[in-house]
């Protein structure tokens, strides 16, 4: 196989052509080139993720909101939110969504593959099957066991829980009547405890330092930065190449074997499109050529919403303390000289899982605690002491879509969520704001507890935390399943149980577009999953062996919320 130097000028052909850097595509560009018998080109419209607002895991909010890292996107007025415009931030360069994430690590309820496979047509993709997967990414800091991996590419460690509101959190959570769960990534995800993070040795792990750091080093891996891709190449139905744009100048790549889109479940989306790959009407009032008449591609948009229920500290105690120009200098000097310090935590240090009511089988809202009463994009400063629990349901019903503005690869998309247009997603949000505010009374708190900030003690009927809802509410930046894999024979399906675009060959997506729901969590860890179970199926491995290991499900769960 030749070899060719990656200082040497774009090259025409490879195997594998990858588009996208993120928490899919650095996985996929490290496992597809490990034997060195295929050349592998990785095209990335970022750059650099070398910046110490990157590795710094407290520094979270400054990469997510900064143009060099972030797409920029945003919804449309979204028209049961007031109108509102949505934040969607997409990762843009090296390790994507992953380098300026909030470093949370959560693979999902074990129930959310079960029903992948079982009711959704994801064969392959239950609980027992990707499990070995989570396990072959992972090197958690304190080892791996039945349910963990030890010596995985993709560090994972918990935080020192030092604050002690963590505590407190924790003991009102089982004064309220809730389990602790040792490992919500174990055997059990229902319950409260210690919240695992994407950090190792103090900095930021991101796919890109995980999996594309190392593997860079390798002659028959190639990344192309600040490459667009803008279609792709076929012959027929065969997808062949790819077109992108760099430095104003166009260039087309050839891959013998495979185009991967890991784009994500926005850029895919828009990729697909352009290419000819999607809702024929669509494509047609865009005038361009239908290649597959695919309706699923950009429907079933998905995501998670939350909201901030913050309280006043009646103690100095938060990080509030460390907010002024002095305290950050002092955070910045401990993290940049010894990797150390409140620097080197993304301060999600406790959580929790729990369920909204009786007879739902297993958990459907999520905590974040945060031992800071302030936004998590940091677009409003904290104005005094306090915490708060970034709360929200985890299977909303609304169902959204993402579709061309044009035909030109430099116009953003349209993304409209549709957030909160099932009338169960209200029941789930107002239960959201009873069940934590119950938490927040709790004597563990007592120490500590100032009035509600938010949603403030007169929000308590219905209409009232309607209202807050739908002008507070926030998008937890899970965007997924645009992409989403069935069988088949559903008409809506995208992809195959292999991650094979239907209609065509030689095409594939393996990203987070590709769920066919969302999972209970954050969506890095099991987009890093996708990423490494894809490989084994594009390279033709045999699956890794199931797993027999047991999960967890409430006894109770038909008659009693907890």
């Amino acid at each position: 196989m030749s070899r060719w130097n990656p200082s040497m000028p774009p090259i025409e052909a490879a195997d594998y052509i990858i588009v996208g850097a993120g928490s899919a595509g650095c996985v996929l560009a490290d496992r597809l080139s490990a034997d060195g018998k295929h050349k592998v080109v990785l095209l990335e419209f970022g750059g650099s993720d070398r910046s110490i607002f990157i590795q710094m895991p407290a520094a979270l909010a400054y990469p997510m909101n900064t143009k060099r890292w972030n797409w920029g996107y945003e919804s449309e007025p979204e028209p049961h939110l007031n109108g509102r415009r949505l934040n969607c931030p997409r990762g843009k360069g090296l390790g994507g969504s992953s380098s300026i994430n909030g470093l949370v690590y959560v693979r999902g309820n074990a129930l959310d593959f079960e029903r992948w496979k079982e009711d959704e047509g994801a064969t392959g993709w239950g609980y027992a099957d990707v499990l070995p997967y989570f396990k072959r990414a992972e090197g958690r800091d304190e080892g791996g066991n039945e349910y963990r991996g030890g010596d995985g590419p993709l560090s994972t460690s918990y935080g020192p829980l030092d604050n002690p509101l963590h505590q407190a959190w924790l003991d009102a959570a089982q004064q309220a009547g809730y389990s602790l769960t040792e490992d919500y990534n174990g055997y059990a995800q229902e319950g409260f405890g210690r919240m695992d993070m994407t950090v190792r040795n103090g900095t930021r792990c991101s796919a890109a330092k995980a999996y594309l750091y190392e593997a860079r080093k390798r002659p028959n891996l190639h990344v192309i930065e600040h490459a667009l891709a803008t279609r792709i190449l076929f012959e027929g139905t065969r997808a062949v190449g790819m077109e992108y744009e760099q430095a104003g100048k166009m260039h087309q790549l050839r891959a013998a074997r495979e185009v991967i889109l890991s784009g994500g479940p926005i850029n895919s989306v828009q990729l697909l499109k352009l290419s000819g790959i999607g809702p024929a009407e669509e494509l047609q009032r865009h005038g361009i050529t239908v290649r597959a008449d695919r309706p699923g591609v950009g429907a079933n948009l998905q995501d998670h919403l939350e909201f901030y229920f913050q309280m006043a500290c009646t103690q100095p105690i938060t990080l509030y303390g460390k907010a002024n120009l002095l305290g950050k200098a002092m955070v910045g000097a401990q993290w940049l000289f010894g990797r150390s310090g409140t620097g080197a935590s993304n301060q999600f240090e406790s959580c929790g899982f729990i369920r909204s009511r009786a007879g739902i089988k297993y958990p459907d809202i999520q905590y974040h605690f945060f031992p800071m009463a302030i936004n998590y994009d940091g677009s409003s400063l904290a104005t005094e002491h306090g915490f708060q629990a970034h709360v929200g349901p985890m299977r909303s019903k609304s169902r959204g879509t993402v579709t061309l503005k044009s035909a030109d690869p430099h116009d953003k998309p349209k993304i409209l969520f549709n957030y909160m247009s099932h009338p169960d997603d209200w029941v789930d949000m107002r239960a959201c704001v009873r069940l934590t505010r119950e938490i927040f009374q709790q004597a563990a708190f007592a120490p500590y507890r100032g009035r509600e900030i938010q949603p403030g003690a007169d929000c308590v009927t219905d209409d009232q935390i309607d209202a807050f809802i739908a002008e507070h509410v926030e998008s937890a930046l899970h965007p997924s399943c645009t992409c989403k894999m069935g069988s088949p024979r559903d008409p809506m399906a995208v992809v195959d149980p292999e991650l094979r675009v239907i209609g065509v060959q030689g095409l594939r997506v393996v990203d987070s577009g590709v769920m066919p729901s969302i999972t209970t969590g954050n969506l890095n860890a099991p987009t890093i999953m996708i990423g490494e179970k894809g490989a084994d199926h594009i390279l033709g491995k045999p699956m890794l062996a199931p797993s027999n290991a047991p999960f967890y499900v409430a006894p109770n769960w038909d008659v009693a919320q907890r």
